[in-house]
């Protein structure tokens, strides 16, 4: 009889066991589950909320460059002026640089940026006509270039002399940058070989209203 007792006692202690494991197991796995879906919620409200910020401070500050030039001037038109204070040289700009261009004053290569822009602006001249003197236009000099969107004051950081078929001349900068060039030698008789070129970085705007 006694017997009889233990083993039910055992059975029912080995069944409240093995219910407490299923009931403990069921449970820690709600949990984890409910956990696990409440941090991935909120990782996601958190970046919703991150774009939502991002959104909204990007609306409060507005484009992030103003726009200088509403209208992009066409071939051939003049764009403005430049002015080399050490040569006291004042030269009008055309978009463009082709012969008929160069012919009339300094040309600004159509697919670089305008003068003021952030990038890199490349004008290029005639050694004979408006650039005879550029050899004299060294390091720390200034440019001013005079355009419908204000004026705009470079300092010559570099002085280069390149083949004429370099291509390093017109690729992109990081700055606002004007980059001026010429033949080379000044005094080469025929096609001269290479390039004389000025690198000047923006150190002053005078944007119009």
């Amino acid at each position: 009889m006694k017997k009889n007792k233990r083993i039910i006692f055992l059975t029912i202690s080995i069944f409240f066991i093995f219910f407490g494991l299923w009931f403990s197991s069921t449970n820690a796995y709600k949990f984890a589950k409910g956990y696990l879906l409440f941090k991935v919620g909120q990782e996601e409200r958190q970046m919703t909320f991150t774009k939502l910020e991002t959104k909204a401070v990007a609306t409060k500050k507005g484009p992030s460059k103003t726009e200088l030039y509403i209208n992009r001037p066409k071939v051939g038109e003049n764009i403005g002026n430049l002015y080399i204070p050490k040569l006291k040289a004042d030269l009008p700009i055309f978009h463009g640089t082709n012969e008929d261009e160069l012919e009339k004053g300094v040309g600004h290569f159509a697919d670089s940026v305008l003068p003021g822009e952030q990038d890199n602006s490349v004008l290029s001249g005639h050694r004979d006509t408006v650039f005879r003197k550029l050899g004299e236009v060294k390091k720390g000099d200034l440019l001013v270039v005079t355009t419908v969107a204000g004026e705009f004051t470079y300092k010559v950081k570099q002085v280069r002399i390149v083949d004429k078929d370099d291509r390093t001349v017109i690729v992109p900068k990081p700055r606002p940058t004007l980059t001026v060039s010429t033949c080379y030698p000044f005094n080469f008789v025929g096609a001269a070989p290479e390039r004389y070129v000025l690198v000047a970085f923006l150190v002053e705007s005078n944007i119009n209203s």
